[in-house]
């Protein structure tokens, strides 16, 4: 099992399949989907997003892979909080790349603040979808406290990593699904800041990213 509270270089499949099952109550998944960018056909991507367009790609294989570990290190009733975009959201979800085994039972829309790329409506906002092993209830797993709106606006105060989330919303996120002590598992990690709002909260982290600069 990789080491915890460190910034793992490592690949994300690597380190699930290393970790124990029923190890975790809350999974945060934020995969490199970019499906969204070859159907927009943007054809200089590269030149105006050079550190995301380095990122390799994830196919649905990759993340079918990554959603099968992901399935059997949660807890009973654990959830998933895994990030999509609006065309993956619109054109299937994520649920088919977990199988049956969890069931979607929420979703927050992430307003930036600023305005995004799109041939219609520009982009503003991102969504966190969650999926629960079961048994499938709230009560005990989702505290009501803080209170979360499921429109969340929050802007990135310093960017460390071209796919950076909001730091505020995943403690409070945190706090909500997970008890002081538990373990939080991220393996597409980033910039870490997954691992400063664990820390913040007084929970564990295990997490890794094989390309960011953060991982040692």
């Amino acid at each position: 099992m990789y080491p915890l509270d460190h910034r793992n270089k490592a690949d994300g499949l690597s380190l699930l399949r290393a970790t124990p099952s029923e190890y975790t109550p809350l999974v945060i998944f934020d995969p490199q989907y970019r499906q969204v960018l070859d159907k927009l056909a943007y054809g200089n991507e590269g030149e105006r997003q050079k550190g995301r367009a380095a990122l390799p790609q994830m196919t649905d294989d990759d993340i079918k892979n990554f959603g099968r570990e992901i399935v059997r290190i949660l807890k009973p009733s654990g959830y998933v909080a895994m990030w999509a975009d609006k065309f993956l959201l619109c054109s299937r979800g994520v649920s088919h790349f977990f199988g049956d085994a969890l069931q979607t039972v929420d979703l927050i829309t992430w307003d930036k603040g600023r305005i995004g790329m799109g041939h219609r409506s520009r982009r503003r906002g991102e969504y966190l979808i969650f999926l629960q092993k079961p048994p499938i209830r709230a009560k005990g797993t989702w505290k009501r406290s803080p209170c979360i709106p499921d429109v969340f606006p929050e802007k990135i105060a310093e960017r460390r990593h071209t796919h950076q989330k909001p730091s505020h919303l995943h403690r409070q996120l945190i706090e909500a699904m997970t008890e002081p002590g538990d373990v939080v598992v991220n393996p597409c990690a980033g910039s870490f800041e997954v691992m400063d709002a664990a820390h913040a909260c007084g929970r564990r982290f295990l997490g890794c990213d094989l390309l960011s600069e953060a991982a040692r």
